[in-house]
């Protein structure tokens, strides 16, 4: 497993301003003054965090301690207008809670100078036992609003009178300094209060590269937690936090948090009932194939994948051990449980589901065109089960290009993401000596060699290239009636076509003639 190097993060002792954030803050002062508003104004959570580590931030959450939100939010409104500075300001409007999106009370919102801001009360929270929605909420003082946050480096506030830090957990820049993920209450409670901490946990805490807490893993694994899990958080949330993790800078290491603390399957939960059963321990051989795919996509050039294709590889790599498990749906359907995971447990599209089912099937027809494309030799695949047929009148020199092109035109522009993920499954002679390191690079040397083939071969972009004949123009040529016999001919025009790249339409059609005679005179 890759390891990452643990980073010692400079802490500001002092929050530096941008002239944006300073001219906003003063304006929300002038706006108390114009108002004798007796309210105390400081800023919340990330913002402080990420100004501290001297990150940029574009959102700005503001805390107000005895005024709510939205009033707040007009009052601000009101006085920019009247100084003549209103249409800095895109908005005032008020978001209603949603706690599938983690918003638990109704929020003021406004776009001022690129920067999202939000206006809400520092409040205390009281919790139910089967909801992670807050049963009781009232304005609380600002070590109560502190305490109800997930992570102490999340709990610091800005006070924009006194321009200061204030930490009211008494840990929360000790925490940001020493790199620790800690909870502000006993992590038991918290988790259980609202279990979709864990997740946030081991998200910040692999973004940052943060260590987390020994007693806030012990929670986070405990049967209680796992059972908070399934009760109050949505899958939508769950999903969030997963695509979140893994479009992040440090997927593996999250996944292995998961493992570790033993919520694997509580995160990507899996049907009642599925065949073949899965062997003990394959998350961790899932998590290996999501370690190797990571790895190999920072040995290629930075620019092979788009941050889409980067996505859905390692999903498809994540999901690899699976691929062949199947559960049954109605009419006795049997559908891979990739496909429950994605769209039942981690409410995600089901156009990404389609998309790395895609992959696998992809994938595993690469394998049987793989030690063709890596040959300097002229060799033909041996085991082709998914063109017969279709082959058959193609010479034996043009398969591979013709088995090859078929495929690029199912997958089309993800075709290296596809390649990649066969390149995962395919053995790669080794010996003892060889580390893993090695092993790496030489999956990534058959990659780059497959690819080059390919392109030589005049294959990129296959797929946008027009048929020379159509079905109307088999239907005329051979007098057949729509039907699977023309779709037949549509496929086995496009395998000469593939075979013979620079003929023109007549002699396609010249050949289609020539093909269906021979087929008649057999008959």
């Amino acid at each position: 497993m890759s390891v990452a190097t643990q980073h010692v993060l400079q802490v500001r002792d002092k929050i530096k301003l941008s002239d944006i954030e300073r001219r906003i803050f003063d304006r929300l002062l002038a706006s108390l003054r114009h108002f004798n508003l007796q309210t105390q104004v400081r800023v919340a959570g990330g913002w402080v965090r990420d100004k501290l580590l001297a990150k940029d931030c574009y959102d700005i959450d503001i805390a107000l301690d005895n005024m709510m939100g939205t009033e707040f939010a007009h009052k601000v409104k009101e006085y920019l207008v009247s100084i003549g500075e209103g249409k800095d300001v895109r908005g005032d409007g008020k978001i209603k809670s949603n706690p599938d999106r983690s918003k638990h009370l109704e929020t003021a919102t406004m776009r001022w100078f690129d920067m999202q801001i939000d206006f809400v009360n520092l409040r205390s929270e009281e919790y139910i036992e089967n909801s992670r929605i807050p049963s009781k909420q009232s304005f609380g003082t600002p070590e109560e609003d502190a305490c109800r946050r997930d992570l102490t480096i999340n709990s610091l506030f800005y006070n924009i009178h006194t321009d200061s830090v204030e930490d009211y957990t008494k840990r929360g820049i000790s925490d940001l300094k020493s790199g620790r993920i800690v909870t502000p209450l006993p992590p038991k409670a918290t988790f259980l209060d609202d279990p979709l901490r864990v997740l946030r946990a081991i998200r910040f805490g692999v973004r940052f590269e943060f260590t987390l807490d020994e007693d806030l893993k012990v929670a986070a694994a405990c049967g209680d937690v796992k059972d908070a899990l399934a009760a109050k958080v949505s899958k939508e949330r769950i999903g969030k936090e997963v695509d979140l993790m893994i479009s992040g800078n440090q997927a593996v290491k999250a996944m292995t948090h998961i493992c570790d603390l033993t919520l694997f399957w509580n995160v990507f939960s899996l049907p009642p009932v599925f065949k073949p059963a899965i062997s003990d321990g394959c998350e961790r051989l899932c998590v290996a194939y999501l370690d190797t795919a990571w790895n190999l996509i920072h040995l290629l050039k930075e620019s092979t994948f788009k941050d889409k294709e980067r996505r859905f590889l390692l999903f498809a790599a994540l999901f690899l051990p699976l691929k062949n498990t199947t559960y049954q749906v109605k009419k006795a359907k049997m559908v891979p449980v990739v496909n429950y995971i994605i769209v039942d447990s981690l409410k995600q599209k089901g156009e990404d589901a389609k998309m790395v089912l895609d992959l696998h099937r992809a994938s595993h027809k690469f394998l049987s065109l793989i030690p063709c494309l890596a040959s300097n030799e002229d060799l033909q695949p041996d085991d082709v089960d998914w063109m017969r047929g279709l082959i058959d009148d193609v010479s034996i020199a043009s398969r591979v290009r013709v088995l090859t092109g078929f495929l690029l035109r199912e997958i089309k522009d993800l075709w290296r993401v596809a390649l990649l993920v066969s390149i995962l499954l395919h053995p790669i002679g080794i010996n003892d000596t060889e580390d893993e390191s090695s092993q790496l690079h030489k999956r990534r040397d058959l990659f780059n060699t497959v690819e080059s083939s390919i392109i030589k071969l005049g294959l990129d972009n296959v797929w946008e290239v027009k048929p020379l004949i159509s079905g109307e123009d088999i239907m005329n040529v051979l007098q057949l009636k729509e039907g699977p016999l023309v779709k037949e001919w549509k496929e086995k025009s496009m395998a000469w076509q593939l075979a013979n790249p620079f003929r023109t339409t007549e002699e396609c059609i010249d050949w289609l003639r020539e093909t269906n005679s021979k087929r008649v005179k057999l008959e």
